[in-house]
């Protein structure tokens, strides 16, 4: 269950009959150890996925399309290596099913199994495509700092937080998050928004602190959750919501959500690089 037995990084073997078995699950309990996450969560929240590339055939043998969105709870034991569920996904082009009902059902079942918990899916036709909106991330952007930044390994002690004045509560966000893909070494390219309520974070070290993430490599859940982990060490706020939206690769973007407070989910509507 370690990224580097997965397909990942590999020559594969394509194959558009169905197989569940394409499903490779890697466990969080690493990554989160590695940051001192212990079995007993700091947050609770969501990975939400987008497919764009599902087809699967009718009783008839028509091909037919829909964008699939996954809602995977961050307590799930595992998440599941993205090539490996690009993979299971291809596997439905040329497999005939009675429904669009069928499919989901089939999906979900196959991915609640490797994920270890009841995964939501949703599966947009056509008809639906037109309900499908783009918007940009509330609050107030980071990116309008003029800074320097030299520092491209992820680290805390670039934030900071006024410990010694009134709290406040705001909305903060950054198109600058870059990470890698700790198999293959490609980019992953994302905006991420911060809401918080306590000590007021230093705007400049914060987004200094995103930056850092550039030359890291790490799977989008794991950056996030560090990101949670380290603004909750240094800033102390009393609540925290953290947000990321991925551009897509493989027909997939990744959009893990963490909060430690009672909040909405996200609407899950797709950023414009997405």
């Amino acid at each position: 269950m370690t990224p580097e037995q997965s397909p990942l990084g590999k020559s594969s073997t394509y194959t558009e009959q169905y197989d569940p078995t394409l499903l490779f699950p890697i466990a969080r309990s690493h990554a989160r150890e590695a940051i001192g996450i212990s079995a007993r969560l700091p947050f609770f929240g969501t990975d939400i996925w987008n497919a764009y590339e599902l087809s699967w055939l009718n009783a008839r043998g028509k091909p037919q399309i829909a964008v699939a969105t996954f809602f995977v709870p961050a307590d799930s034991p595992n998440i599941v290596e993205s090539k490996s569920f690009k993979l299971y996904l291809g596997s439905f082009a040329q497999t005939a099913f009675e429904s669009t009902e069928s499919v989901r059902d089939t999906i979900k079942r196959d991915v609640s199994a490797s994920c270890g918990a009841t995964v939501s899916v949703h599966l947009s036709t056509p008809h639906e495509f037109g309900k499908l909106k783009m918007e940009e991330f509330d609050g107030l952007s980071l990116d309008r700092l003029e800074l320097e930044a030299n520092v491209y390994q992820p680290d805390a002690s670039l934030l900071g937080a006024a410990h010694d004045e009134a709290p406040i509560e705001e909305t903060l966000f950054s198109n600058l998050l870059k990470s890698n893909c700790p198999v293959t070494g490609q980019p992953d390219w994302g905006s991420v928004q911060i809401h918080y309520a306590g000590p007021q974070i230093d705007h400049a070290g914060l987004l200094r602190y995103i930056i850092s993430y550039r030359n890291h490599t790490g799977f989008h859940e794991q950056c996030v959750e560090r990101i949670f982990v380290d603004i909750m060490k240094m800033c102390k706020p009393l609540k925290l919501a953290v947000y990321a939206r991925y551009t897509r690769r493989g027909g997939l973007d990744i959009n893990p959500f963490r909060t430690n407070y009672n909040l909405p989910m996200p609407d899950n509507m797709r950023l414009a690089r997405q």
